[in-house]
């Protein structure tokens, strides 16, 4: 067992630079890809995320200092510091759970292929740290590693349905040929975004109306494309914070080449991923007449959306807002508050590329994940310091927006009844299974209810 961890502990240490190639290129081997396609299909999906990551720099260089100033700006007191996914991640894997949790998802995740239970194979790694902290904290709550690892289980097995039923959406809204996307918190914002959209089905002005990308494109010409929209959001940004007109011209630029390049970076990692999904379905049509296997990837490449983009640097304003106006928040928005399109990137695709419906529904969801980061600010900050985490200065109690999740917060509330909560836990994964089994797929749930 203790070569098993340390075999996945030096995998983790390499870094996405390098396990995601060596990942995608052993999944091709698997489909019966020659070495050098399977080579090569590693290497064009490690570039392309490389390429991704260098343009995501840009939010955290050029919107990250915009946060802080608007902080400053609305004057903002509040006792618990969002400490971002870095610190949320690095603490997950320092603790018991997440030592052994790569190798243990990915034995749940080969279990649920084998009793076909799931499509996706999930080789996103690296945010296996999303199930290693509702795991962390369900140890920390309950005392019992046992009881964490069965909480970090359930987490993974939900992850990988709802990965399932949103992957034809995904597919179609953003041109990721046999992708789907069981990152740990984007799954939990899957069934809010589904229900809101059966809510807009219903409400005057919403149904018949769509404002997607290509409307805007055609209402505005010129000034509709993702670079024009990038470069007036930028300006606008840049005066509102009191830039000077060097700076508001950079933050201009710096948004148009975000909205520009994002699209290509993704493109990139589709070309990779193509022959992967050409070779997964001539392999299970050979075996399994016919079934269909998934990739699941970071929801990093859903950012590749101009929607996605233009929604989340909306959503830092809203977040800091929402952070003063909710009575029961207790958070700081800082750390994560330069990613909130990563808090949205699934409600694009479930929402078809809609401008309004992303931007409301963002909106509540970021009331949502503030109300579950003030939660798990106690039970984080104490198991930071279990792990010895190194506090940012100045804060007494941490928690992150990216921990802010209603389905690790669900499973720790049954993971403090003991034997009746690991029940309820059971029952709760069986029931979600039987769920989406029954729908099938998003596209197929809709439908259904739209009869």
């Amino acid at each position: 067992m203790d070569l098993i961890v340390n075999l996945f502990d030096y995998i983790s240490n390499l870094g996405s630079i390098v396990m995601i190639p060596v990942m995608i290129a052993i999944v091709g081997l698997l489909f019966r890809l020659s070495i050098l396609k399977a080579i090569r299909a590693g290497v064009m999906v490690g570039i392309g995320f490389i390429g991704l990551n260098l343009v995501l720099n840009l939010i955290w260089d050029y919107i990250g200092p915009v946060t802080t100033i608007l902080i400053e700006k609305f004057n903002l007191n509040l006792s618990v510091v969002d400490a971002g996914w870095p610190a949320a991640a690095g603490l997950a894997f320092a603790t018991k759970v997440g030592v052994v949790i790569i190798p243990f998802i990915i034995l749940v995740n080969i279990l649920m292929l084998i009793t076909k239970q799931t499509k996706t194979v999930n080789i996103d790694i690296w945010n296996y740290w999303h199930f290693a902290f509702t795991g962390g904290v369900i140890m920390t709550i309950s005392g019992s590693f046992w009881y964490g690892l069965l909480g970090a289980a359930a987490h993974a097995v939900i992850a990988l349905k709802i990965a399932d039923i949103s992957a034809k959406r995904v597919q179609d809204e953003l041109g990721l040929p046999g992708v789907s996307i069981p990152q740990g918190f984007a799954i939990t914002t899957v069934p809010i975004y589904m229900l809101l959209d059966k809510i807009y089905d219903r409400l005057p002005g919403f149904k018949n109306r769509r404002v997607d990308s290509e409307a805007i494109n055609k209402k505005l010409g010129i000034m509709g494309e993702p670079l024009m929209i990038g470069l007036v959001l930028g300006i606008i940004i840049g005066i509102a914070v009191g830039y000077d007109l060097k700076q508001t011209a950079e933050l201009g630029i710096a948004m148009a080449a975000l909205m520009l390049l994002l699209p290509r970076m993704v493109k990139v990692i589709m070309e990779g991923l193509i022959p992967i999904s050409d070779g997964a379905k001539s392999f299970m049509q050979k075996r399994f007449k016919g079934s269909e296997f998934y990739i699941g990837l970071d929801s990093a490449v859903l950012l590749g959306h101009s929607n996605t983009i233009t929604v989340g640097i909306l959503l830092i304003p809203v977040a800091l807002i929402l952070a003063m106006a909710l009575p029961f928040n207790t958070t700081l928005p800082f750390g994560d508050l330069a990613a909130t399109a990563f808090f949205i990137a699934m409600a694009t695709p479930i929402h078809k590329g809609d401008f309004f419906r992303t931007l409301i529904s963002g909106t509540i969801v970021m009331g949502v994940v503030l109300t579950f980061a003030s939660y798990f600010a106690p039970i984080i900050t104490e198991t930071a310091m279990n792990t010895g985490f190194q506090f940012p200065e100045g804060a007494a109690k941490i928690t992150a927006l990216s921990a802010g999740n209603w389905i690790a917060y669900v499973i720790s509330l049954f993971a403090q009844l003991k034997f009746i909560g690991v029940i309820l836990i059971i029952l709760l994964t069986g029931g979600m299974l039987y769920f989406f089994r029954k729908s099938k797929s998003l596209e197929e749930a809709q439908e259904e209810a739209g009869q």
